[in-house]
């Protein structure tokens, strides 16, 4: 998130990121129900909550490969030299190559592409390759992991997040003081916060800028409507604006952590910073450890560094999870019962395991960026705009804020007037912006690069990405339809009672009279939210 790139950043942040944010808490507390059962409020709705599940999955299949790349370059810092520095023996030769002919292609790049992924030994999406199987090792102990954090109850793993929450903010802050004594920090920190006004006109530019939004405050997946189902009524807008601020907080933070050492690798070489910026993956696993490999110290730092990046995807994927869980257990009581919810949470993290094998092949990049890309992206922004029309016209926009303001209870005069603006953003700002963004996926659909833009997706795979995110969005209209056909009567007259709060919604749940209630001042907070996007693929200076 650079210069320019602040004006997007806010303006989806006030208009479509905090109203949302207000909204799924404020739902899932108090409906004190999962993604899928609190549409018991307005039955028409509930396939929002299939989507929401459906591209929970879909997050949850990849995210713990990202998860596991961390693994992996966590337990190579443990090797001495760096195994991508050009201290490395077998990397001498090629430094010297590069730096002679100019050719900035660096041996990090080189030990991403070729030792990592494999991907040297894939041409495209038709041929997978073979399984990388030190990354399918650290998937299976990644799921492993993700599988005893969920297995405890929730009060458990919330103590969980205590840590998974807290233990990259110290990583920043120790990134950003060590970043701040190297050469050259300064020229990072001018590229972080210069301003290329051109950019702005890109629709990637603005996709980028939304999708960290809804990354960083998991907009629209379903996990953060389950935690608050777990919370007990609280002033649900105060819980919000600290979220929010917490967001912006540490987006800038994290930033000039990242910038620092970026612009330290720029004096180094003797070049502007741009040439080393990189955003997404490249950043992640390329740029910066190539940077962290440059610092005394370097096993320390790249240790502390893939360290936090394992725990961010533990407390994001976390919450991913437990969606899932929720709302299928929400859906069938029967499951709740500890012996079944255990079996249910092994047999997902097994499927997702070896459908996540698919992605630690030597052409496993491939698809990840495709699913990444196109279901989850494009199917969250219709996802947030249908949960948005629905509680504002179906449910009714006046009733949610009555609903609001009993939570609250005792509601000060300043937060009934701070709920005249999110009345505003839910009837009208807040659905204009994410149908303008829908429209700037459509415009930007046929520019998917990959390898910095020398892979461009064939037709066939466009087709079939779309065909990815139609399955997310298709579960609103089919669902709609079954909660019509399940009505007698009149078109108007089913339409009329499919509207309608169901006679269990707000009833007291498990959840309340088992008193299995959760801090959400932990689960709900977002960390790291640029550090975190930096797995996610989305653009580093976005």
């Amino acid at each position: 998130m650079s210069g320019v790139f602040l004006i997007p950043y806010f303006i989806i942040l006030l208009v479509v990121g905090l109203p949302l944010l207000l909204m799924e808490l404020s739902l899932g507390q108090y409906g004190s129900a999962g993604p899928i059962a609190v549409w018991k409020c307005c039955p028409l709705l509930k396939g929002i909550g299939v989507a929401m599940l459906t591209v929970s999955s879909l997050v949850s299949l990849y995210y713990n490969v990202i998860i596991a790349w961390a693994l992996y370059y966590l337990g190579s810092s443990f090797l001495c030299p760096l195994p991508w520095s050009c201290d490395a023996p077998g990397n001498r030769a090629f430094c010297q190559n590069t730096s002679q002919s100019n050719n900035w292609f660096s041996v990090s790049e080189a030990f991403w592409n070729e030792q990592v992924l494999g991907l040297t030994h894939s041409f495209g999406f038709g041929d997978l390759g073979t399984v990388q199987w030190p990354l399918a090792l650290c998937l299976l102990t990644a799921w492993i992991v993700i599988f005893l954090c969920v297995l405890k109850d929730i009060r458990t793993s919330g103590k969980v997040m205590y840590f998974t929450a807290t233990f990259p903010y110290l990583v920043i802050l120790v990134l950003i003081i060590r970043g701040a004594t190297l050469d050259g920090s300064l020229d990072g920190i001018r590229f972080y916060l210069s301003s290329d006004w051109s950019r702005l006109r890109s629709a990637q530019a603005w996709i980028d800028t939304a999708s960290q939004v809804f990354y960083s405050l998991d907009i629209g997946f379903g996990g953060l409507l389950s935690m608050a189902s777990y919370t007990k009524f609280d002033n649900v807008i105060r819980e919000t604006l600290v979220i929010i601020i917490k967001n912006c907080f540490t987006s800038l933070l994290s930033g000039f952590a990242i910038f620092s050492v970026l612009g330290h690798v720029a004096w180094g070489r003797q070049v502007p910073v741009a040439i080393v910026d990189d955003s997404g993956l490249g950043l992640a696993f390329v740029a910066y450890p190539e940077a962290l490999s440059l610092m005394p110290g370097s096993q320390f730092w790249s240790i502390l560094f893939f360290l936090m990046l394992f725990t961010l995807g533990v407390d994001n994927l976390f919450e991913n999870i437990k969606g899932i869980i929720t709302a299928i257990v929400d859906e069938f009581p029967a499951l709740r019962d500890w012996k079944r919810k255990t079996a249910l949470l092994g047999a997902l993290c097994t499927s997702f395991y070896l459908l996540g094998l698919l992605l630690v092949t030597q052409g496993g990049i491939f698809w990840l960026t495709l699913i990444d890309t196109y279901s989850t992206g494009f199917g969250l922004a219709v996802i947030a705009l249908f949960m948005n029309l629905g509680i504002s016209f179906c449910y009714g926009v006046n009733q949610f804020c009555q609903d609001i303001r009993d939570m609250i209870c005792s509601c000060p005069p300043w937060w009934s007037r701070l709920l005249h603006y999110f009345r505003v953003c839910w009837t009208f700002l807040t659905p204009c912006l994410l149908l303008f963004m829908i429209i700037l996926h459509f415009v930007d659909i046929n520019n998917i690069f990959l390898l910095n833009g020398i892979y461009k997706y064939p037709t066939w795979i466009t087709i079939l990405g779309v065909c990815m995110g139609l399955l997310v969005c298709l579960q609103i209209p089919v669902w709609a339809i079954v909660a019509l056909c399940s009505e007698s009567g009149t078109l108007r007259d089913r339409f009329r009672k499919a509207t309608q709060p169901l006679p269990s919604w707000r009833r007291p749940s498990t959840r309340d009279t088992a008193g299995d209630v959760i801090d959400m001042s932990v689960t709900s907070t977002p960390v790291g939210s640029e550090t975190a996007r930096l797995s996610h693929g989305s653009s580093s200076k976005v």
